[in-house]
């Protein structure tokens, strides 16, 4: 799959379905210092993704400083090829506007994505 370079961020889109609603969600930064992939609950409120009593609500620490989100289990994630059944993704507000979530190691290590910085692709092995 392309990945775009821009404003020096690799950016794609992913693909998240809940409760039999899915959505494409452009603008998410490929970032291999985030532990765990953080998507903007701006972005899934019309797929009904909306923080409740029963959410885990967990804090990242990073340069931008602390992050509180919420932890929702989604029927699935898709990147590119790669699909990721009943996974649990975090959700928070995001402070930019042209950045609608991170995808992080949890997602891009349990793939095994290789990132071609040269061709600017990122595929599976094999």
């Amino acid at each position: 799959m392309n990945i775009e370079y821009r404003d020096g961020l690799l950016f794609t889109s992913i693909e998240i379905s809940y409760k039999g609603k899915s959505k494409i969600i452009e603008n998410i930064v490929i970032d291999t210092g985030a532990s765990q992939s953080l998507i903007s609950q701006d972005c899934v409120d019309d797929i009904d993704i909306k923080v409740s009593g029963e959410d885990e609500i967990t804090t990242s620490y990073g340069i931008g400083g602390k992050e509180h989100a919420f932890v929702k289990t989604i029927d699935k994630v898709q990147v590119g090829e790669f699909c990721l059944d009943n996974c649990s993704l975090d959700f928070t507000s995001f402070l930019y506007e042209d950045i609608n979530g991170l995808l992080g190691l949890d997602i891009l290590l349990n793939a095994g994505f290789i990132i071609d910085l040269k061709t600017l692709k990122m595929y599976l092995q094999g």
